[in-house]
């Protein structure tokens, strides 16, 4: 089950991305020029609809993972990968700022197989400029819900909430 907030736009491309805290990471994403939409939930778990309560638990598999629609007229999935590794520490398992467990891991989950060399080469420009292994798991997305309408916009909503991405990098990003 993959669930969306709104309708693909035409000619719009998605990618999912487990980067720590989804609040964070969807504030980050929602600025990159080009991003059309974004969304917090839950991705890869076996639990079906699960609920924030149960996914801190870290027995349901799930990840925080953030589901990004962007333009690829305006924005190629290389350099939103780009960004995104930019944003995450990769070589942190389970781990992201100071929020720990599987469901804080860092992950990019695909649809379209054709996304696949993109993100390959992503990797390796990565792992090449890393010392330690990069621990960014690469897999299909098999699940996606939707998380409680509290977190979407979480830090919009709460500006002085928790995020593990600092401003700086929002910032940096945005511009671009």
């Amino acid at each position: 089950m993959i669930e969306r907030k709104n309708e693909l736009p035409k000619g719009s491309k998605e990618i999912w991305l487990a980067g720590g805290c989804f609040w964070g990471m969807e504030k980050y994403s929602g600025g990159i020029q080009g991003v059309l939409e974004t969304s917090a939930g839950y991705a890869n778990g076996q639990s079906v609809s699960p609920t924030y309560k149960e996914v801190c638990t870290g027995s349901t598999g799930c990840a925080e993972t953030v589901h990004v629609v962007y333009n690829p007229d305006k924005l190629t999935l290389g350099r939103l990968l780009t960004l995104y590794m930019g944003a995450i520490n990769p070589t942190s398992l389970n781990r992201q700022g100071g929020d720990a467990g599987t469901q804080y891991r860092t992950g990019i989950y695909y649809l379209d197989e054709a996304d696949l060399p993109a993100i390959d080469a992503v990797i390796k420009k990565t792992e090449a400029a890393c010392v330690d292994p990069v621990v960014v798991e690469v897999k299909p997305i098999k699940s996606y819900y939707l998380a409680e309408e509290y977190h979407q916009e979480y830090l919009k909503k709460n500006p002085a909430g928790y995020c593990h991405i600092g401003d700086e990098l929002c910032a940096a990003a945005w511009k671009e």
